[in-house]
């Protein structure tokens, strides 16, 4: 086989960051079934494999003389080939060094039926590679233009072309068409691989038949949901769906520095502990002590070392994770780092537990620790893209193990928030190195809306803004946090979390604000009860700090839900929002489709984490996530637990239908969004889709508000 196997889920993958080379050859003429390969030429498009070389090229020995009008066009004789290989030893060569990869070329279709007769004629096995045709994706992006010569789209480009018809150089020179057209790609929605593969198979025209015509290869693309229980059924959910809180030792035991390491070792032993967190060791931080510290010690020192004071052994500053971090956070930071034990601390920073590894076994996995560390390493936004080679596999697989959907979502979410912190983390080393200098001032970045409520979904789009704080003297920074918001509004676009259409980035002046206009801007959307103000101060009020200072963006965040809970004016008019929805069904009582679809977002989950929203301002509750806020309200006196039970199974149903959906369109190359295809669903899932819209009306007695009447 020439062409090693792709991972399941493969088609998820952004095209920029895709495991792909760019493949050509020269032949000895233009007759798929009869011509021989004379050289092969192919470059890597990602540097994700390491140790590899990035570019391979051979000349071949194809066993027959070279006709002379095809040495006139590609330069090479036979005298070129003379003790060159021949096509079985080239070509097990080539496959070594492509591995696991999509085949990208400029007319591909004709290499790979080239390399198909190769295979036959030399009894190999055959099997097409999965693949994408530059060309195609020039004509679904210009169809006016029809096919393209690979000179004529290097100079639509303005690319320079240099020796041509050499494998090498025309392998390359389609590799940079390909990255120039991948910005084209992504402003008509055409993001991951099992996109561009459906819209080149969308493709019609008179070229299409003539490359059918002339036998060369399709492209293959397999299905990535075959096998999918078998691929995914592996992952252990549990560090997904438990938080490090559920699992910490607690209350954490310490002891003070000056302690003799002979005491601290006895009280290990009497606690049947592994580890004891040690007080003032360094400027007054807390610092760690463990069994491996200590045999350590004694291994270097011998029993004196006994009396010593543990600060001598102890490490002088303890690494922390908060209680509310998912189990696969944990682990990823102790992999990474090699840690054993960490601190656990509450939201105001305290620390109130320890974690060891000995706690984590049951949830630690390959897949948890992958998720965990791949958005931390990442050194461009291609490393932060492949991000979406973990997330729908996880969320697939823990589909499969009918995890609650809610726990998902927080874990997407997670993920969301995470990738926002490194983007944050890259645009400001890239700004230093530019000459801009660090950040002028103390700031934070947030994540609002589903981010920041935990309830995100695959078809992510950006909802983030900037707190900054005014430095003395008055001077004016807000030039370099307009860079840095641009800069993370790119990084995420490129990696596939889209701009958002309602310009909801601190790339916007008006998402990107000091301390007091943040106070100013808020009070007035709350004031001013106008309805153009009801969409930002939503998803505001949902918004939590990724980056930076946490307490800029708490004392915004305070005020403004302090104003709000003293104004009935403005909580009636949210009110009415979260409950002024059309009805999904038509006159007969059906569903009302678009394209065989329904937007579970606009007639199912809008409304109730809306109304969700209003019951936290009005009752001062302060978690973000619709599953808590409603939890929290289903205590308080005159609201109902019943019609609460049902709004919560009804946000679950449809963030469920809504996810698994998207799961299919991911495999079809579906752009992702929040609609459902109703014919997809089985018969019990239609009826449960039934129930659960009948029970968003019932928002409006949550809330004290008068029905919406159709």
């Amino acid at each position: 086989m020439t062409f090693a196997s792709l991972p399941a889920g493969i088609g998820a993958t952004p095209l920029a960051a895709l495991p792909a080379i760019s493949l050509d050859l020269e032949t000895t003429g233009l007759d798929v079934t009869t011509a021989r390969v004379i050289e092969i030429g192919a470059v890597r498009l990602s540097a994700s494999t390491q140790g590899a070389a990035p570019n391979l090229s051979t000349l071949v020995d194809p066993g027959v003389p070279i006709p002379a009008v095809s040495t006139a066009v590609h330069g090479i004789s036979d005298a070129d080939v003379a003790g060159a290989p021949p096509f079985t030893q080239a070509i097990r060569g080539f496959g070594q060094w492509a591995g696991p990869a999509v085949v990208v070329g400029f007319a591909i279709g004709f290499d790979l039926a080239i390399l198909k007769s190769e295979h036959e004629r030399h009894g190999l096995a055959w099997a097409a590679p999965r693949s994408l045709d530059v060309r195609h994706l020039l004509e679904f992006l210009s169809p006016a233009l029809g096919s393209l010569s690979l000179d004529a789209a290097a100079a639509r480009f303005l690319i320079a072309v240099s020796d041509r018809h050499r494998a090498l150089a025309d392998a390359q020179l389609a590799a940079a068409i390909f990255k120039a057209v991948l910005p084209m790609l992504r402003e008509k929605g055409i993001r991951t691989l099992a996109q561009a593969e459906r819209a080149i198979d969308q493709r019609t025209g008179q070229n299409a038949q003539t490359e059918g015509a002339a036998g060369w290869v399709t492209a293959a693309t397999p299905a990535d949901t075959a096998g999918s229980i078998a691929d995914f059924a592996r992952i252990d959910s549990f560090a997904f769906r438990h938080r490090v809180g559920e699992l910490m030792q607690s209350p954490p035991l310490a002891i003070s520095g000056d302690t003799p390491l002979r005491a601290a070792l006895k009280r290990m032993a009497e606690t049947k502990v592994s580890s004891l967190f040690v007080e003032g060791t360094q400027n007054g931080t807390v610092g760690i002590i463990t069994e491996r510290d200590v045999l350590r010690a004694l291994a270097r020192d011998d029993a004196a070392v006994l009396d010593a004071p543990v600060r001598t052994v102890a490490a002088p500053r303890l690494v922390t994770i908060a209680r509310d971090e998912f189990v696969y956070r944990a682990l990823a930071i102790m992999s990474s780092r090699g840690f054993r034990h960490l601190g656990v601390t509450d939201e105001e920073g305290r620390l109130v537990g320890a974690l060891s590894a000995r706690d984590l076994l049951r949830g630690r996995t390959d897949d948890a620790v992958a998720l965990g560390l791949s958005i931390e390493k990442a050194s461009s936004p291609d490393e932060l893209g492949r991000i979406w080679l973990n997330l729908p596999k996880v969320a697939r697989a823990l589909d499969l193990e009918e995890v609650d959907v809610r726990d998902t979502t927080a874990v997407i979410s997670r993920e969301l928030r995470a990738m926002t912190r490194r983007a944050c983390e890259l645009a400001e080393q890239a700004l230093t190195a530019e000459g801009f200098g660090p950040p002028p001032s103390r700031y934070a970045m947030m994540v609002l809306g589903s981010g920041g409520r935990g309830e995100s979904l695959l078809a992510m789009d950006q909802d983030n803004a900037i707190v900054y704080e005014e430095p003395p003297g008055g001077k004016d920074v807000d030039a370099w946090f307009e860079r840095l918001g641009k800069r993370v509004a790119d990084y995420l676009d490129a990696a596939g979390v889209v701009y958002c259409k309602g310009g909801v980035m601190a790339s916007n002046a008006a998402w990107r604000m000091n301390v007091e206009r943040w106070k100013a801007t808020t009070r007035s959307w709350i004031a001013r009860n106008k309805p153009e103000n009801i969409l930002s101060s939503d998803i505001f009020f949902d918004a939590v700090t990724v980056h930076g200072e946490p307490d800029l963006f708490e004392e915004v965040w305070s005020d403004a839900v302090a104003h709000a809970g003293q104004s009935r004016s403005f909580q009636s008019l949210l009110a009415l929002s979260a409950t002024d929805s059309d009805t999904p069904f038509g006159w007969t009582g059906r569903v009302k489709l678009v394209d065989g679809r329904i937007d579970l977002k606009r007639f199912g989950l809008m409304p109730i984490f809306s109304s969700a929203r209003v019951l936290a301002l009005r009752h001062a509750i302060r978690q973000r996530s619709t599953r808590n806020r409603l939890t929290a309200a289903a205590q308080i006196e005159g609201i109902s637990t019943t019609l609460v039970t049902d709004l919560l199974e009804s946000h679950r149903f449809f963030l469920q239908a809504i996810l698994r959906q998207q799961l299919r369109d991911i495999s079809t190359g579906h752009k992702l969004s929040n609609s459902v295809a109703l014919g997809e669903l089985s018969a019990f899932e239609r009826q449960e889709l039934n129930w659960a819209l009948h029970q968003v009306p019932r928002v409006a007695d949550l809330l004290g508000t008068p029905p919406k009447s159709f």
